[in-house]
């Protein structure tokens, strides 16, 4: 699920501006996993720009209030969601806590970090949802923590089939303040991209495995 089309557009001019986003159509990134993509995100460098970075924080804080009204703490996932999560957690004076990859090695064990109870309803920050593996990763952690999951929300989504149905199966709504169809329109529009590479860019979310190859 998206918000409202003012904040995703607002999002995709923020992050195309600071080179969060960018796109590369003629010439392609190569991703960890060896799939080329025209498109790399690094949501991070948002936070280095305090009036995108408050936008941002503002945007999550409204968003929760108003799709998970009965949130009692915000939970960051390791590493990209602990400082916006952190932000919101502020803005909303909530309780913060964040989730590892995996559960300490040594000390407590902990995977969950923070004084969150098991009683308290949870709201997931990310940075960015691909096909949503590493979210629901962090989700089953919280859940077996004890907590109830309300969702998850996301800066930035490729809106990818297959994340929504991760989502769906593991029955969690994740909303997202911008996605790639409303990233290409504003790219378009500034000129970040042609007319021309707007096929290309849809042809790779049709089909990431295969685009490029």
């Amino acid at each position: 699920m998206q918000i409202s089309e003012p904040i995703a557009t607002k999002i995709a001019e923020y992050l195309l501006e600071i080179k969060a986003i960018k796109l590369q159509p003629n010439n392609p990134f190569t991703w960890a996993s060896g799939l080329k993509s025209p498109i790399y995100s690094d949501n991070r460098l948002s936070l280095s720009h305090p009036q995108i970075r408050t936008f941002i924080k503002q945007a999550l804080a409204q968003e929760i209030s108003t799709q998970y009204p009965t949130a009692q703490a915000i939970i960051g996932v390791a590493t990209a969601g602990i400082a916006p999560g952190a932000l919101v957690a502020d803005e909303m004076n909530l309780p913060f806590g964040y989730v590892r990859s995996e559960a300490k090695k040594h000390g407590m064990g902990k995977q969950v970090e923070g004084d969150i109870s098991p009683e308290q309803a949870v709201v997931v920050i990310e940075d960015l949802v691909s096909t949503g593996k590493s979210s629901l990763q962090a989700i089953d952690a919280l859940r077996a923590h004890g907590s109830t999951v309300l969702g998850l929300m996301c800066i930035f989504t490729y809106g990818f089939e297959s994340a929504q149905a991760n989502f769906d199966a593991a029955n969690c709504k994740y909303v997202s303040l911008c996605n790639y169809d409303t990233l290409i329109e504003v790219a378009v529009a500034k000129g970040y991209v042609s007319e021309g590479d707007r096929e290309v860019l849809a042809a790779w979310r049709r089909s990431p495995e295969t685009w490029g190859v």
